[in-house]
């Protein structure tokens, strides 16, 4: 692996859009709050994280030729990230709408991506891909393409390692051809539950053992402050995220552990050790009102101070 690992990246990269209800949450009604407008998407959020842990990236999305795809091409560049993405003069941009209640916590998403279903499959047949795909150390997606494109984008990565962003319960299951080849598939507990029809509840043992049932080969659960789940061939653990000194948003929370934990995977760690890195990104996430957390040196080291060590799953 090069001294400065490469990612290339396939996946969402869009308008973010996070409403946030003043007081207690009334369904069916008008609720008083806030919305923020930023550039997210599973992917673009890791790869921010990535690169500001110290690798190179490269992203390929699909936009819209609009204002809301300027703002996303523009973002793109300001993160440092090289853009070989792909503008449809003739489409809208997709985007992401989240609610969330006073504490911080999603009430319900909305995604309006109409254009990722449509445009991925054919863009990674891009030669340009090809060969950026081929330059890199590893490859990053999320389940924001469709089947097709992830099954392509699989063939083109060969014996690199692949790791997968889960998404949502609903496209997760887009990875059903698939689980063998990833090395690893970030999710949530939902997502997990997804995959395997087990409760959302179910012990640690018992959904390592489903999803390795499944034919996966490594994977991270989370489960919000919950312990973090980790397994792969050397075996399985969970680490326990410290308190946030306060939940400001929860938004990105995931997209940042991801990017962390596979930042650290590059520089040649083990995965009990990488994760523990993600669940400091994560932590400094849910205290910033911003998707990505925008964290210095030293108060990374600070978080990660804070979370404990692996502890094995039997």
């Amino acid at each position: 692996m090069s001294p400065t690992p490469k990612l290339f990246a396939a996946g969402g990269a869009h308008i973010d859009r996070r409403g946030q209800v003043s007081g207690l949450y009334v369904p069916a009604a008008s609720n008083p709050g806030t919305m923020r407008e930023d550039v997210g998407g599973g992917v673009f959020n890791a790869l921010r994280t990535v690169v500001r842990r110290g690798v190179s990236a490269s992203l390929m999305s699909v936009r819209g030729g609009d204002t809301a795809g300027e703002t996303v091409a523009r973002a793109v560049a300001q993160a440092g990230i090289k853009d070989l993405s792909v503008t449809f003069l003739d489409r809208a941009t997709p985007s992401y709408t989240a609610i969330l209640d006073n504490e911080g916590e999603l009430v319900v998403g909305f995604a309006d991506m109409g254009l990722y279903d449509l445009a991925f499959p054919k863009q990674m047949r891009r030669a340009n891909i090809r060969g950026a795909v081929e330059m890199a150390d590893a490859v990053l997606c999320d389940a924001n393409l469709p089947t097709a494109a992830l099954e392509r984008l699989v063939a083109l990565a060969g014996v690199r390692p692949l790791f997968v962003i889960a998404i949502s319960p609903a496209k997760v299951v887009r990875l059903a051809s698939l689980f063998e080849r990833p090395t690893l598939v970030f999710m949530n507990r939902r997502e997990a539950a997804a995959l395997t029809g087990l409760s959302r509840e179910a012990p640690e043992s018992e959904l390592v053992a489903g999803l390795r049932g499944i034919g996966m080969r490594g994977g991270v659960v989370t489960a919000g402050d919950r312990p973090a789940l980790g397994f792969d061939k050397d075996g399985a653990f969970s680490i326990t995220p410290p308190p946030p000194g306060a939940v400001v948003d929860v938004t990105g929370a995931g997209d940042a552990l991801a990017g962390a934990t596979i930042a650290a995977l590059l520089r040649g760690l083990p995965l009990r050790i990488a994760l523990r890195e993600g669940v400091a990104a994560a932590r400094l996430a849910i205290e910033s009102p911003l998707a990505v957390p925008d964290f210095t040196q030293a108060s990374f080291a600070a978080a990660l101070a804070l979370v404990p060590e692996a502890r094995e799953v039997a």
